[in-house]
């Protein structure tokens, strides 16, 4: 019974925290630099950076934030699926917390920006370097999905599609990251590839209003 309670537990603070993680993401990751950077127009972007430095602020702010919950979110993905697959969970466990140290030094560039802003040029490359930082935070994005996806496929939390859905995402993430260092200008797959990663998407939905297969998880109580 404790058990099933703490089970109950880890699942409602999941509901809780993935839909914020995704959001402060979306924000941070997403919409800033999209509003204030063009790569194409170092000019343009050291204005737009200088003119709204608080919200190239809270951006950083922001990604930081969306890092210290993806500490807590992998840790209670392993909660929840440990006393099916051990070793699989903490792998999954361990291959997302590699990410954050990659993702939370990256943003020492990104304050860079700001002691540079009389250098439209510098600015630019202190991005595009800030890109291939988290390039490389990108690869362990897909990393860890593909032991989430063998668990969600292998045992009855959700539905097994999930699972081939969340192995799409991981795919997705780690051709995407390889191919932007192989060669950074092909975007023919671009689309593609950013399609795939919505199958983790498609799980967080899942989780937050649907939840988990509550017979399935009191069965491997039994």
């Amino acid at each position: 019974m404790e058990h099933k309670m703490s089970q109950t537990s880890t699942v409602r603070n999941l509901r809780i925290l993935y839909p914020i993680w995704v959001l402060v993401g979306i924000f941070s990751i997403i919409y800033v630099p999209s509003i204030l950077i063009d790569f194409t127009d170092p000019l343009q972007t050291t204005e737009n950076i200088t003119e709204n430095i608080l919200l190239f602020r809270l951006g950083i702010a922001g990604r930081l934030v969306s890092q210290l919950l993806f500490i807590i979110i992998p840790f209670l993905l392993y909660k929840l699926f440990r006393n099916f697959d051990k070793t699989t969970s903490a792998l999954m466990l361990i291959l997302a917390l590699i990410s954050i140290p990659i993702s939370m030094l990256n943003e020492v560039i990104s304050l860079n920006v700001i002691n540079h802003l009389d250098n439209p040029v510098q600015v630019v490359e202190l991005l595009q370097l800030y890109n291939q930082g988290m390039n490389i935070s990108i690869i362990f994005w897909g990393l860890w999905l593909l032991p989430l996806g063998w668990l969600v496929y292998k045992f009855n939390l959700f539905p097994k599609l999930i699972g081939f859905f969340l192995f799409l995402a991981g795919f997705g993430y780690l051709i995407n990251s390889f191919f932007k260092i192989i060669s950074p200008d092909f975007d023919q797959l671009s689309l593609i590839l950013e399609i795939m990663t919505f199958g983790e998407l498609l799980f967080i939905l899942w989780l937050v209003f649907r939840g988990i297969n509550k017979r399935a998880h009191n069965n491997v109580l039994l």
